[in-house]
């Protein structure tokens, strides 16, 4: 398998280093900024040179300067990974100008904000589900520099989830519970994790989906009730005055494309709205990537080795044939 595995990944490689095929033209995907983005990207440009003779390119970028571009000079053609949430005013206004065509929903289960704690606490702390159970069981999470009350991780400062989190917790009143804990970095907040799962030990905050850590450490979902959209659009602010004790709205993290290549590239664009991938596929994607310091590109690769009856879905009968003989 591991032999397979890296001849596979080495072909992916060189196939993004030709430039012989041309069937459907230069492609331009946008290629993110962050990991899930590289690799939906590296999978995205496999498809269309393998299985469909383009001459695709992979283009770095990250989220407003992708749909600015797409928006003025039609460029990049498709964008697999955008997070419309902060971005819906240009999203919008290409959709409504016919610039642009929404292509659906890159992770099925859609972009995840929650608090967790780790899954391995539902055995020891079965009573721990929800807001208000948080509240009263604050101490089981203490804090080692303050034992008079839990420690909570939220965001990093400068992060704009911060103000978020910070503000829900104050909506259930855990301020008066819990210290809220800058962790300083996101690298910093992934070690917390790490570190309480090593030690087997309570930890409760914030944390997003879809990502490495979510599928190396399974996490339990606290349960923060229904979800209001004006109580959130408060939250999102640092001056909100009533904080309101509630979920995160699920995020749309679609494909976009440009309106123009789409109609000239049907078949592409078919394929495209197919294409989409489950949370927990992806979290343990993530995880592989990470555990074994792996590239996008190769991840690429780990993907359609791991999960051909996904992938097959997205195409054709003889599409799918092409990208098999490529693999």
């Amino acid at each position: 398998m591991r032999k397979l595995l890296f001849t596979m990944i080495a072909t992916v490689g060189l196939l993004f280093s030709s430039s012989a095929y041309a069937a459907c033209g230069k492609t331009e995907v946008a290629e993110m900024n962050w990991t899930s983005g590289q690799v939906v990207a590296e999978i995205l440009g496999f498809v269309l040179q393998a299985g469909y003779d383009c001459d695709a390119t992979l283009v770095s970028t990250s989220t407003v300067p992708a749909i600015t571009a797409m928006g003025e000079k039609g460029t990049p053609h498709i964008n697999p990974e955008a997070w419309v949430n902060s971005i819906a005013k240009q999203v919008d206004a290409g959709l409504s100008a016919g610039k642009f065509v929404d292509a659906g929903d890159i992770f099925s289960d859609g972009g995840l904000e929650a608090f967790w704690i780790p899954a391995y606490m539902t055995e020891t702390h079965p009573n721990i589900n929800t807001a208000q159970d948080l509240y009263d069981n604050a101490l089981v999470f203490k804090d080692p520099e303050d034992p008079r009350k839990g420690r909570f991780y939220t965001c990093p400062a400068g992060w704009a989830c911060q103000i978020i989190s910070n503000n829900i917790a104050r909506g259930y009143k855990l301020d008066e519970k819990f210290n809220l804990f800058d962790p300083g970095s996101g690298e910093s907040l992934k070690a917390s994790i790490a570190k309480a799962y090593a030690r087997k030990e309570p930890w409760v905050g914030y944390y997003w989906g879809p990502t490495a850590v979510l599928g190396k450490y399974p996490m339990k979902q606290i349960d923060l009730g229904k979800y209001d959209a004006k109580g959130h659009a408060c939250n999102q602010t640092e001056e909100c005055a009533t904080p309101y004790g509630g979920p995160y709205p699920v995020s749309r993290v679609a494909k976009i494309m440009v309106a123009d290549y789409a109609k000239a590239n049907k078949d592409i664009a078919k394929f495209v709205q197919k294409m989409s991938i489950p949370n927990d596929v992806t979290n343990a994607v993530l995880a592989w990537k990470e555990d074994n310091g792996a590239s996008a590109n190769e991840t690429a690769g780990y993907f359609m080795a791991t999960y051909p009856k996904l992938w097959r879905k997205w195409v054709p009968k003889k599409v799918a044939s092409k990208i098999q003989k490529a693999l």
